[in-house]
């Protein structure tokens, strides 16, 4: 059998055609295949020519391979639309708030903090501080009974006097009591999206907020 009769024998790979078919098609395309098989065809020994099932197996292979590869590009194509579409939406986010999962508040564009917490069930003592980055409460709010689900806080920023005592992230601090025992809620705050940031390699987009670089999908919900 002719050197030709050997490389088409060697894509096909007998016990592990696919993946050796599969490894070719980097630099195999569709023509070069067809005149590999055409040069097999021509220069196959007349007493053994190759056998036809043979010849089905690699054509099949190789549509199935040809296959694969288009389904991939067909694949990529569409994400990429789909990212552009979801860098669209998010665009339409900036300037606006957005409620995610996080013990971290920031001021929003009035300068005031705000946030949510949530409750497995209802709880009899609820109070919430502010603390800053020297490990100093500027701030502590009763908020009392609280029955179970969702619970909202806000905060001006400012003391009893009117005068503003905080302008940057301070952490929440949650204490709840319920019959007696502590419970720990659940906390989300309020941040604000000043912009967005797209990576020049086509990498996800990130939303520019008060909390740093964060998700689309890290938004429990806008405002």
């Amino acid at each position: 059998m002719s050197g030709a009769t050997d490389i088409v024998a060697g894509l096909n790979g007998r016990n592990t055609a696919t993946p050796t078919v599969a490894s070719a098609m980097g630099g195999l395309d569709q023509a070069a295949f067809l005149r590999l098989m055409t040069t097999q065809l021509t220069t196959q020994d007349p007493f053994n020519p190759v056998d036809n099932t043979q010849m089905v197996a690699q054509m099949a292979q190789f549509s199935q391979v040809a296959g694969i590869a288009e389904m991939n590009q067909n694949l990529r194509a569409l994400v990429s639309s789909m990212g552009g579409g979801r860098f669209t939406e998010a665009s339409s986010w900036i300037g606006r708030a957005m409620l995610v999962q996080a013990d971290i508040a920031t001021p929003l564009s009035d300068g005031t903090y705000a946030g949510e917490l949530s409750f497995d069930a209802d709880a009899d003592e609820v109070s919430v501080s502010f603390v800053d980055a020297a490990g100093n409460t500027v701030h502590t709010m009763d908020l009392g009974a609280r029955e179970a689900g969702a619970t909202a806080f806000h905060w001006d920023g400012k003391n009893a006097a009117g005068e503003l005592v905080a302008t940057g992230p301070l952490q929440v601090v949650v204490t709840a009591r319920a019959a007696g025992s502590p419970v720990q809620p659940n906390i989300a705050t309020w941040t604000g999206i000043a912009g967005i940031q797209s990576p020049a390699n086509g990498g996800e987009s990130r939303l520019v907020t008060g909390l740093g670089l964060l998700k689309p999908e890290d938004a429990i919900r806008l405002a």
